[in-house]
């Protein structure tokens, strides 16, 4: 941690290292930035908080919620944190905060503390033990929520400029952790940190950064046309901001992962609402505007990018690299709650949002690209997926790389999962 570290990010540091500084270093900034003496200040340690904290303290007897998120260099990134306003005017279900900073690197919100579990938890356990009620409840739930979205970005979107799209913070999430600022070098920032130059450790085999980069991944049998390095250069070119204007922009949360998305059920009907808007825009480009919620709600499930540990108990994988090409080989596969979610996040997001786009003439020809690269950086630069690096073992960095890949990719010849995802969305297709 350097010198000039923010605040947020030297608690982030300390919380990592668990040695009890994090939390009088909050009670601290809670109370310059908002005049409240925060007693019982406690973080929560779980498997979401990748590039966040959260967690409770107290004032008297009042009871709260806080979280943060701290992007590394956010000091310098362009546009702004934390616009829940815009969102709740636009119609989405957010939880507004008690107090709010937007400062660089003091960047917090606070809620009143809630009972609600967040939808993330609901699914977690209904990836462990499956119920057929709950499960209905939860994906009707996602449903409605889905529907209500579609219809805030159908009411916002429209054409936007270069200069817009290129000022959403949404991209902190995808294009500008490829590259290091201001100098915007390629590869660089957590491309360049986690990877370049690394060495690899799958079950069966281990390779540098030079074969994984160039390999041409064979996953169950699959053959995949792209390989690691060349979708990582493709997003470069093709996820530069300004680039996403051709798509149009509405108005969006921008990160509407399931950690932050309460889950309320009165006992007749559950409902979901947003809370933690970082990203949120009102010109953020269409076509990233649901790649998170796809990737981070679904596909990154069950277990092995939150819960690596548990990936490796319950999944036997092996991997061999052999003239150029990676065999990537396990039993991992979307539970039956997750193959629901995906269902419904093709048929009531985005194959009508794809609709309008076309109809209004402003799909891309390229527009499966557009996702497939967004996608592809989703679990690649949220987290270091190298085995050993943080808590990835070889088992989950091996499904991890090769569900990257499988979302970045068309295969060479046979169809998968997402071949098949990507036709239920075609507004061309029947």
């Amino acid at each position: 941690m350097t010198d000039n570290a923010s605040r947020t990010a030297t608690i982030r540091d300390h919380a990592k290292k668990r040695d009890g500084v994090a939390e009088a270093l909050l009670a601290g900034l809670l109370q310059d930035l908002f005049q409240v003496a925060a007693e019982n200040v406690t973080i929560n340690y779980d498997q979401y908080s990748l590039n966040s904290l959260n967690g409770f303290f107290d004032v008297n007897d009042n009871r709260y919620f806080f979280k943060f998120h701290q992007e590394e260099g956010e000091e310098a990134m362009s546009g702004e944190y934390y616009r829940a306003d815009i969102i709740a005017r636009a119609g989405l279900p957010v939880d507004q905060p008690l107090m709010m900073s937007t400062l660089p690197g003091e960047q917090i919100l606070v809620y009143k503390r809630r009972s609600d579990p967040r939808f993330s938890d609901v699914l977690r356990a209904l990836d462990m033990e499956h119920d057929d009620h709950a499960a209905e409840e939860a994906v009707a739930a996602e449903k409605r929520l889905n529907e209500t979205v579609l219809k805030v970005y159908l009411n916002t979107l429209h054409p936007v400029t270069a200069e817009q799209a290129a000022g959403e913070p949404v991209h902190r999430l995808f294009h500008d952790r490829l590259i290091t600022l201001p100098e915007a070098v390629y590869p660089g920032g957590r491309l360049a940190s986690f990877y370049v130059g690394k060495d690899f450790e799958f079950p069966g085999a281990r390779l540098s950064w030079e074969e994984l980069s160039s390999a041409r991944f064979v996953v169950g049998g699959v053959e995949y046309e792209r390989t690691i390095g060349e979708l990582f250069d493709a997003a470069y070119r093709r996820l530069a901001p300004p680039r996403l204007a051709d798509a149009g922009g509405v108005t969006a949360h921008g990160d509407a992962h399931n950690a932050n998305v309460w889950y309320s059920n009165d006992g007749e009907r559950a409902e979901l609402s947003f809370f933690d808007p970082a990203f949120a825009g009102e010109h953020i480009p269409t076509l990233l505007a649901e790649v998170k919620t796809t990737f981070h709600n679904i596909l990154a499930h069950p277990f092995w990018l939150y819960d690596p540990a548990v990936a490796q108990a319950k999944y036997k994988a092996v991997a061999r690299y052999e003239d150029g090409k990676l065999f990537a080989d396990f039993d991992w596969h979307l539970s039956p709650v997750r193959e629901a979610l995906l269902g419904v996040k093709a048929t009531a997001m985005w194959r009508p949002l794809l609709q309008q786009l076309k109809a209004r003439e402003m799909l891309p020809a390229d527009w499966r690209e557009v996702v497939r690269l967004g996608l592809f950086l989703c679990p690649t630069l949220v987290m270091n997926l190298r085995a050993g690096a943080t808590t990835h073992n070889p088992t989950s960095s091996l499904i991890g790389f090769s569900v990257a890949v499988m979302t970045g990719s068309e295969p060479v010849a046979a169809e998968d999962v997402m071949t098949r995802f990507f036709d239920m969305i075609d507004p061309e297709q029947n």
